[in-house]
């Protein structure tokens, strides 16, 4: 399901499983929540289409020392972010409608914002503030954040790279490039009001910042290790994600909420520790 949403018969096929087996896997995946399953019309009928929940899995293995560890997990709505610096073209969708006027950076400042659940953006950046809750006297182990975007064109364009960086606490911990603006087939959740040719789905991004450095989906992308975030120091974990207008692919960016796209989840901060 890498390329996209397939219907039971296809992926029985591509497996070289009866339909009966594929869709007892099927069944047992939907109930894991890795897959989203949908009946859309078919040639005969309807046919049920399935998607993936997830790009990417990351496991942490734990050490065998006498260490508990837990975890700190924060869900935080894409449009309620603290600041902004927005540069069009640039908008906000909600689950029922647009969010102020498009492409006029002032639709960040409405109230409404709140309730986005895609937002975009040609350069600049939106800031939230996290609430710290880690307990006192305990040890920061990993970060990890996750949310799903890709970049932001005209409608959208399969060939369009951007530079997405991320800053937290005002420390940059790396950049994705992100390859496309996905668009022209509709995403799992993304609201029917929409335009399909528009941007529909990004993909899901998992960053972890650790004692080694900062990676992206478990590829190291730079030096910068937890204890120099300083994550334990204030009342809140400020996370920035932005474009610069002066990196190499200048190419925007969309941000989608769990309502939004093909990931049912907002931007999630997780802090393992001890």
């Amino acid at each position: 399901l890498g390329g996209g949403p397939q219907n039971v018969s296809t992926i029985a096929e591509e497996l070289g499983l009866p339909l009966s087996t594929a869709n007892l896997h099927i069944r047992a995946l939907e109930d894991a929540g890795l897959l989203f399953t949908d009946w859309r019309p078919g040639t005969r009928g309807t046919q049920k289409v399935c998607a993936r929940a997830y790009s990417t899995i990351t496991i942490p293995f734990r050490s065998t020392d006498s260490h508990i560890y837990r975890s700190m997990d924060v869900s935080m709505p894409v449009g309620a972010y603290t600041d902004c610096q927005i540069a069009p073209t640039c908008g906000l969708h909600s689950e029922t409608n647009i969010i102020g006027y498009l492409d006029r950076p002032s639709a960040f400042y409405e109230p409404d914002r709140v309730h986005a659940q895609r937002l975009w953006f040609h350069h600049g950046y939106v800031e939230y503030r996290f609430p710290n809750r880690l307990p006192p006297q305990t040890t920061p182990e990993s970060l990890h954040l996750s949310f799903e975007a890709c970049s932001e064109a005209v409608t959208h364009h399969y060939d369009w790279p951007s530079d997405i960086t991320v800053w937290i606490n005002d420390v940059e911990i790396g950049l994705w490039t992100s390859p496309a603006d996905f668009g022209g087939e509709r995403g799992v959740l993304t609201p029917d009001w929409t335009s399909a040719d528009s941007s529909q789905y990004g993909l899901l991004k998992v960053w972890r910042v650790d004692n080694m450095g900062t990676f992206i989906d478990g590829t190291k992308v730079s030096s910068v290790t937890l204890s120099e975030l300083n994550v334990t120091d204030n009342a809140f974990i400020s996370v920035r994600i932005g474009v610069k207008p002066d990196a190499r692919h200048v190419g925007g960016i969309n941000i989608f909420g769990k309502k939004y796209g093909n990931h049912p989840q907002d931007i999630v901060l997780l802090i393992h520790y001890v």
